[in-house]
């Protein structure tokens, strides 16, 4: 359970300074607030009128699922009604299957919250929310019928039509009053994910960008990857036009992904062969690299518009091959010639992605989309063994809880039950879950403290639902504020849940001090023992053992590119490195020797995967590559994909003698493929990659290129 972003500050007015004084940075924050209260009090009335038994899970419901921005809302209810359709099912069939039996019954109910919390740390956006509420919905379900295992399935089609209703009225709410579009948002991050991409481009014509400024830019260009997928998965709740573009939202992205990689590939290339001292091949790279600064600089209001910049690429694709014969044409030398030839080719296949990628940028913003595109998807690299860590804690504390229920016969055991059970699966995604539930319990307690005063201070006595919401709204407001803060993630929240719940809003409305002091204590302890699981098992999320595998994970996607099969593995290994990289890079100390190693890794990666997968494509596609240069060829991808997965010096000089076997054997036979062959080696020899530690004087040198 996620805080709701902190909301920028407006300029404030100037008729009223007082007022102004006062909404300065604020009044966004008031609107989320007022709808909050509007959507909490609307939900609770509609569930009073149509006698549903626990106004209260409506509220809660609602609560949880309001958000500044409207798709946020509707992609969290979508998540919402699926898993809570799915808990009550599975707590219908449990309670058929264990209906005296409590210890199996508890045991089964454990190990289905246990696994619905390790889903949960494997998907991201609502998704993995989605997996929370199919495990504690099952608990919802069952627990209050559990001493009355008949009246399991009214319990369950109650509990259905509470939280549906709440779903509908905070999506009808956030749509329709003061909305907040996420489209918008995304509109503005897409545009400038792409002005930014292009200015870098016009701007590195040079060609030479130190490496340092290369790994910044890969970890500038990864995360509004990442970061775009994510918003674009929410908005396609909020809008149909942008569902219906969603497959080209999915492709600009990876074409923005593989025209970056080409981008970097190129660049290392210059690099190597200017330290390498072949200034007359640099210089020749550098000036075959210029026309495409002159493509990108239109007038200075044309420069972002993209289908301007698709056209002015096209005419630069088509004069880059006549450019390319008349530069290579001072080169003499055979290696020099290779070399030349390597980054001409990369630098037209940089070009031509470029071209596509501000094609497809200018469909986007017309006002009918024309024709179909291939459709791609954003490959996530979950991790399985932390979810399994995650399974693992969630089963020992709802089945000590359970054993501890059933010896003392506690008769609050169902609410400690409950709330750990929430709990439990809305922090086992959490980065630091120790904090977010200490900061939840805070504001949970105080939520109850201020419930307190409301159900027995100033409740007792009201006539009619106007004295109820003037009764409570004052305090019940503290919430949704408080979530707009950033500073105590999680405090609002837990405010909010604490209030609504000890609130307990029911048809008709029950007073009783000692049922609410002991309700409150059950509550409250099944929340702490959720927390203090974390202590005696701690999140994998963010640690060292995390981080070293998905390090390895990272590097070993190099070996998949070199082994996998071909149909779709262009975009799974983009995304996939990308999102591991940001998985990673977010846990490591920025400017730390592990920062620094993890960006040179995943430049490595994507540069020599990307290659790889080149090459096999067009050993794939060209029927005339002989047999001795396909085998060579293949067995050198095979040697970097063993160097990648477990690399030290001895798998490293494999690697480069097959890769200088494979390059000989393509040149003896004049083959196409000595260009990826000869990229392979440039990276392999890189003295700034993770491979100069590797590197030895003796390795062969000499290429005969023809």
């Amino acid at each position: 359970m996620s805080s709701v972003p902190a909301i920028e500050a407006v300029p404030p007015a100037s008729r009223w300074p007082w007022l102004a004084g006062f909404l300065a940075g604020e009044w966004r924050a008031w609107i989320f607030v007022g709808k909050s209260l509007l959507a909490i009090y609307l939900a609770a009335w509609l569930a009073m009128w149509l006698q549903l038994e626990q106004p209260s899970t409506t509220m809660i419901t609602v609560s949880i699922v309001m958000h500044p921005h409207s798709g946020m809302v509707l992609a969290k209810s979508f998540y919402r009604a699926i898993g809570t359709l799915a808990g009550s099912l599975f707590g219908l069939a449990l309670m058929s299957v264990f209906p005296q039996q409590r210890e199996l019954f508890l045991l089964s109910l454990s190990l289905w919250v246990a696994l619905c919390a390790g889903g949960a740390t494997l998907y991201r956006n609502f998704m993995s929310y989605g997996f929370v509420l199919a495990g504690y919905t099952a608990a919802i379900v069952t627990l209050p019928a559990i001493n009355h295992p008949l009246g399991v399935f009214d319990s369950a089609v109650m509990r259905v039509s509470e939280v549906l209703l709440g779903i509908v009225v905070a999506a009808v709410v956030s749509d329709l009053v003061w909305p907040e579009r996420l489209r918008l948002l995304l509109r503005q991050s897409a545009q400038a994910q792409f002005n930014l991409f292009i200015d870098f481009v016009r701007e590195s014509t040079a060609g030479n960008l130190p490496r340092a400024q290369m790994e910044h830019a890969n970890l500038a260009l990864t995360r509004a990857a990442v970061r775009l997928e994510d918003m674009r998965a929410s908005v396609i709740f909020e809008d149909p036009e942008v569902h219906a573009r969603s497959t080209r939202m999915r492709l600009l992205n990876q074409r923005y992904m593989a025209a970056a990689t080409s981008f970097q590939s190129l660049h290392h290339l210059i690099n190597r062969v200017q330290r390498s001292g072949s200034p007359s091949v640099a210089d020749a790279l550098i000036a075959l690299y210029r026309p495409l600064g002159n493509a990108l600089s239109p007038t200075p209001a044309q420069q972002h518009q993209s289908a301007v910049l698709a056209a002015r690429l096209d005419e630069c694709v088509a004069q880059l091959p006549v450019q390319v014969t008349a530069l290579r044409a001072s080169l003499t030398e055979p290696l020099a010639q290779l070399e030349f030839d390597t980054g001409a080719a990369l630098l037209q296949r940089f070009v031509v992605e470029l071209r596509d990628f501000a094609a497809l940028e200018g469909s986007l913003r017309e006002a009918k989309l024309r024709g179909s595109v291939e459709k791609v998807h954003f490959k996530r690299g979950n991790d399985i063994p932390g979810a399994l860590v995650g399974v693992l804690r969630t089963f020992l504390t709802m089945a000590t809880l359970s054993a501890f229920w059933l010896a003392s016969g506690w008769p609050f055991g169902a609410s400690a039950m409950l709330l750990a059970t929430i709990f439990s699966g809305l922090l086992a995604a959490s980065p630091n879950p120790v904090s977010a539930a200490t900061h939840t319990l805070l504001g949970y307690a105080a939520g109850m403290l201020a419930a307190f005063v409301v159900v027995f201070g100033l409740l007792p006595g009201s006539s009619d639902f106007a004295a109820l919401i003037g009764a409570s709204a004052g305090l019940m407001l503290i919430g949704p504020y408080l979530s707009t803060r950033d500073t105590l993630p999680g405090v609002g929240a837990g405010y909010t849940l604490g209030f609504v719940y000890i609130l307990a809003l029911k048809n008709p409305m029950v007073y009783d001090p000692a049922h609410f002091l002991n309700d409150g204590i059950a509550q409250v302890a099944g929340l702490a023992l959720a927390g203090a699981a974390f202590i005696l098992l701690p999140s994998v999320i963010g640690s060292g053992w995390q981080r070293t595998r998905q390090f390895r994970r990272l590097r070993e996607q190099a070996a998949l590119a070199a082994t996998a099969p071909l149909e779709g593995l262009a975009w799974r290994f983009e995304s996939l490195v990308r999102d591991l990289f940001q998985q990673v890079v977010t846990h490591t100390r920025p400017g730390s020797d592990e920062s620094r190693s993890l960006l040179a890794w995943a430049l490595a990666v994507l540069e020599s995967g990307r290659t790889m997968i080149e090459l096999r494509q067009q050993l794939a596609t060209d029927g005339g590559i002989a047999p001795a240069v396909r085998d060579a060829a293949t067995a050198a991808t095979h040697a970097i994909a063993r160097l990648y997965h477990e690399p030290d010096a001895a798998r490293w000089r494999e690697a480069d003698a097959a890769v200088h076997a494979a390059i000989v054997a393509a040149a003896a036979a004049e083959q196409p493929v000595r260009l990826h062959l000869y990229q392979l080696r440039s990276a392999l020899r890189d003295d700034e990659s993770p491979f100069a530690e590797y590197m030895t004087p003796t390795s062969p040198e000499s290429v005969h290129a023809a």
